[in-house]
């Protein structure tokens, strides 16, 4: 386990999970959100593919995320191991909104100094919006990604409810010093 993708919807854990994990492992931690939004305005990173591919090729590293598409491919070709958060809408939903209602009311300033607003919630774009509109297809592509064949071997982990990921997590061996 040395290249490890967290993958699940918004609000899942992921974040939580791979920083955790690559504490554990002694692995590099990468946000992929950090990564993509680099600016005010919700800026996008012009330099995602340069800089994804440069940690990608890296011994070991841990990714919070399936991937913006223009790296999906390349995350996945890279990653020995995935760990999927796969819970219900009634795990992540209630997280997402806890989530996005703390980060307006205190103006925390998120990926690239930007910060969710109150008039954010009634776009599409809204984290609330976007973890319940994803689910199902993030769902299903998870599953094909997982499902599918691939020249190295990839191990999944999947979690179906987040009582099941701590027992994993402290059970993997401390990291090596």
């Amino acid at each position: 386990m040395q290249r490890v993708l967290v993958v699940g919807t918004t609000g899942s854990g992921k974040s939580t999970l791979a920083r955790a994990l690559a504490d554990r492992l002694g692995l590099p931690y990468h946000e992929m959100d950090a990564l993509y939004f680099t600016g005010p305005g919700w800026a996008v990173n012009p330099r995602l593919v340069e800089e994804v591919s440069a940690l990608a090729g890296e011994p070991g590293w841990v990714v919070d995320s399936i991937g913006y598409p223009e790296v999906r491919d390349l995350l996945w070709s890279r990653a020995d191991t995935v760990l999927w958060l796969n819970y219900p809408r009634r795990i992540v939903m209630p997280r997402v909104l806890r989530r996005s209602f703390r980060r307006s009311l205190t103006r925390e300033p998120v990926f690239g100094g930007n910060r969710e607003t109150w008039s954010a919630w009634f776009t599409r774009d809204h984290p609330a919006w976007s973890a319940w509109s994803s689910h199902g297809p993030r769902h299903r592509e998870i599953a094909r990604r997982t499902a599918a064949p691939r020249e190295r071997p990839l191990a999944v982990h999947r979690f179906r409810h987040p009582r099941a990921v701590a027992p994993w997590l402290d059970a993997l061996p401390p990291r090596w010093r």
